[in-house]
Order: C-alpha cells, then structure tokens, then sequence
C-alpha cells in the first residue's frame, strides 16, 4: 500500500513513552509485519522498482490543498455523476504536519471492483493504474497525468473510508498525537527502505495507536491473504 494510513497486520504493537510535563510525546516503532517483495509485486501494475533509499518529507505546504483540489475537479469532469465521494487525505491534508510532497486522494465510487465504470474515463485524463488489489476491499490506486498523487479508489461502504477519515480528522484538531505522527515519521523516514511500502508498515503501529483515540475508533482491518 502507498499509504501510511492504510492499515497492514503487525506482530507487536508499538508503545508509547511517558509524557513529562511539558514533553513531547515519543514513539517506539513496534516489530511491524513487513510486506514480501513478492506480495508487493502481486499487487503493483507495472515494473517494481526498489525505492533504496531514506524518504523524503517536506514541512507542510499551504499549496497542497490547492493540488487536491484541481485534481478532484478534474476526477468530478472525469466521472460526473460517478463520483460518490473524494477527499483530501494522507499527511498532506493535515495543516502542520511533514509528508511525503504526494497528494493523497480519496476517491469512492460504486464499486472499485468495476474498472470498466471509472478506469477507461480516468485514463482518458492521463491517469494510469498503479495498484489493484482485489482481495483487500478491491483497492485501486491511480497515478496523475503531473501533479505527484496517489488516488485511491474504494465501493461505497468500505470500512477503510470510515478509519482514513477518521485519522485526517483527529490529527487535524489534537496536536499531541499530530506532533506524535510527524516525529514517528521522521525518525522513520531517515532510514534506507528497500520500498516505500515498508516505510508504510513501519508507521502501521502509530496510526492504529492513534486511531484508538479517537471517539469512535474504527474496527481493526482484516489481514491480507497470505
């Protein structure tokens, strides 16, 4: 997955260390359950190419809105009345926060599973499938004609909408855990990663620990198939 949202299976949860008056809240990155190059490359579309390298983050950048909002006009001409919903999610929809400079998009449609339905239209605008993943909530991930994104599409109704959204909106009104996050992925991001999903697995703890937090925290997701 190219999302630290998107949630993945671990083997042993993180923990939190013992806020001082005045202190930041510190992270201690769990055993995680690292995603296979063969599982990776079952899902992606195209040629896989390792990533061997740290993560770039950026400090927030007051443009990224504006991003999401072009390239959701543009799925909305695409799509018409197909579009039940698209969001701005990811790191870069929450104001303060470091992030990878790619915007992420929540696309719901009637069924993800349909490509012929959105996919021929979508490409028509120059954006090209990147991921499909039938056996988790038939997961679909787009790439942009220019603008860096990940659009992921998802069926109306799929529990993963509920838990993104959920995490967008709690970092955005709680800066303890919004501070949590972004020192998480820093120090994270300063490691070498084979691929960018095994950045991804390694932030998986952080967010189910942050997700616990909020007023109605969602279900855990189901594993992948193995």
């Amino acid at each position: 997955m190219p999302s630290g949202f998107l949630m993945r299976p671990l083997l042993n949860g993180g923990t939190l260390g013992v806020r001082q008056a005045g202190a930041l809240l510190t992270y201690v990155p769990p055993t995680h359950k690292q995603t296979s190059d063969a599982e990776i490359a079952a899902y992606v579309v195209g040629e896989l190419k390792a990533h061997d390298a740290p993560i770039n983050l950026a400090d927030y950048d007051a443009t990224w809105p504006t991003l999401f909002r072009r390239e959701a006009q543009r799925v909305r001409d695409a799509l018409g009345d197909g579009v039940v919903r698209i969001e701005h999610v990811g790191s870069t929809s929450v104001p303060g926060l470091a992030a990878k400079p790619l915007i992420d998009i929540l696309l719901v449609v009637q069924d993800s599973s349909n490509e012929p339905m959105y996919l021929p239209a979508l490409e028509r605008q120059g954006y090209f499938l990147r991921i499909r993943e039938p056996d988790w909530y038939q997961h679909r991930v787009l790439k942009g004609p220019d603008t860096n994104i990940n659009l992921h599409v998802f069926s109306t109704g799929c529990v993963e909408i509920d838990r993104m959204l959920a995490f967008r909106d709690w970092l955005r009104t709680h800066v303890d855990d919004r501070l949590l996050y972004d020192r998480t992925k820093r120090e994270l991001a300063a490691r070498t990663w084979k691929h960018v999903q095994n950045y991804a697995d390694a932030k998986t703890s952080v967010v189910q620990e942050i997700l616990g937090r909020t007023s109605s925290p969602p279900a855990p997701p189901p594993s992948r198939p193995r």
